[in-house]
């Protein structure tokens, strides 16, 4: 049976500018979603994340260092970007990504990259006050775990970069516009470390190996 709406070059071209994806892909998104520009977002955004997963065994070896200086030179951020080839280090997404989470991390101020980053220290630390907090607050001690485990996930969004959303389009977390550079290069994409300096920062405070310097960008 013949689709009754009709896919335009224009509706693809607009796509295309607005997710980077190839012609074909944005296409296929669009028939797949009816025309519907969100939904086509979303197939593109789901199909980068199962690309993601197919390579993330893959070795990265190769990339880049992006670099981001704020307004006013108080803060800058350096990050290391790994990719798997020499080739897709040098194309514009690929440089692009890295000084947008530069930028991102320059406003965000993460503490690491990932969940797994955290230690086990700083977790059972934050559990227990989460968990002090809900006590204090008389919910029902049946009710106190999962009240700890929903704000445990919003800690995760607030410090760890994968998780966060992105400055750029908060409808997404860093990590989803990781996995969607992926799906368009064709390669494994890993953030390696990150370094943010803010001038005359001295405070110290537990980090990851995202080796985060403290400071909020204003």
């Amino acid at each position: 049976m013949a689709a009754d709406f009709q896919i335009t070059a224009q509706q693809v071209k607009e796509l295309r500018e607005r997710t980077g994806a190839p012609w074909g892909d944005c296409k296929a998104a669009l028939v797949e979603a009816k025309g519907d520009m969100a939904g086509a977002e979303i197939v593109l955004r789901k199909k980068g994340l199962a690309s993601a997963k197919k390579r993330a065994g893959r070795a990265t070896l190769e990339g880049m260092v992006g670099s981001y200086i704020h307004t006013g030179g108080k803060i800058g951020v350096l990050v290391e970007l790994n990719c798997e080839t020499d080739f897709v280090a040098r194309t514009d997404e690929f440089h692009n990504l890295a000084h947008d989470l530069a930028m991102h991390i320059a406003a965000s101020d993460p503490r690491f990259i990932s969940k797994e980053e955290v230690t086990p220290e700083i977790l059972a630390k934050e559990r227990e006050i989460y968990k002090a907090q809900a006590a204090a607050s008389g919910k029902p001690e049946k009710i106190i775990d999962k009240i700890v485990d929903g704000k445990m996930e919003k800690f995760y969004e607030e410090v760890c970069l994968l998780e966060q959303h992105f400055i750029k389009d908060p409808g997404q977390t860093v990590g989803q516009v990781v996995a969607s550079c992926i799906g368009k290069l064709g390669e494994n994409i890993h953030v390696r470390r990150f370094v943010r300096f803010k001038v005359g920062d001295t405070a110290n405070r537990e980090e990851g190996t995202g080796n985060r310097e403290q400071g909020e960008a204003k």
